[in-house]
């Protein structure tokens, strides 16, 4: 059999892949080859977890089922927060320092490639409200675990979770991780069978991006080294 041929935007190094990942947060509405993500997926069972646990689980959305999803999110999120039910805290609620720089950063970087203000209440809230719409992703996928595991375990989680999303450069596709999905569990699990005693963690959107979309282009800087690592020994 011979090896699919690589898609001209695909990564052909990890390099690349890491360097060209970001969360894409427009896409195209091109569908994605079943055998592409399970190509890509049967490759990223061989990331590492503490004992070969392997604690990740996952289903994957597309067509009339991830239809079904958005549509019965979109009625609630008229609800507010009185919707909301979360799991877990998605942010700490004493974030502060640079990391709380960070993360209130991008936001304003991400606001400001679309031209919405910071007044712009109406604004800010269509573009949030996308996240529930995979920002046109053609999939969506829906991590969750067994409650009983552990803060090691979820590490192993982000571990898969950074191979998948590597591995998909290296098929030309693109995708955002979504915790943003897990104040709408309730209303997830009302629509596809997560086990009761698993808790859901986020949502991974996958498809091709649009390269031409300014949300997909502004810059995403990243800390310099010396502010976060110290080598000693050397």
């Amino acid at each position: 059999m011979s090896t699919p041929s690589r898609p001209a935007s695909a990564a052909s190094t990890v390099s690349e892949a890491v360097a060209t990942r970001r969360s894409v947060r427009r896409f195209l509405p091109d569908p994605v080859d079943r055998a592409v993500l399970e190509r890509v997926l049967e490759k990223a069972q061989r990331a590492p977890s503490g004992g070969n646990v392997q604690p990740w689980n996952a289903l994957v959305l597309t067509g009339e089922p991830l239809q079904r999803l958005f549509a019965h999110v979109a009625a609630v999120i008229p609800q507010g927060r009185a919707a909301h039910a979360p799991e877990y805290d998605i942010y700490p609620p004493e974030l502060s320092g640079p990391y709380e720089a960070r993360r209130f950063g991008v936001g304003e970087a991400l606001y400001a490639a679309l031209g919405i203000a910071r007044e712009d209440k109406r604004g800010r809230l269509t573009q949030f409200m996308d996240n529930f719409r995979a920002f046109g992703a053609p999939v969506l996928m829906l991590i969750h675990t067994p409650r009983t595991m552990g803060r090691p375990q979820w590490s192993d989680i982000g571990m898969w979770l950074q191979t998948v999303m590597l591995l998909l450069r290296e098929e030309g596709l693109d995708s955002c991780a979504q915790e943003a999905w897990a104040v709408y569990q309730r209303q997830i699990r009302e629509c596809v069978a997560i086990p009761q005693d698993h808790i859901f963690f986020c949502g991974l959107a996958i498809g091709h991006g649009d390269a031409d979309a300014v949300v997909n282009r502004f810059p995403v800087p990243r800390a310099p080294l010396a502010e976060v690592l110290t080598f000693e020994g050397f």
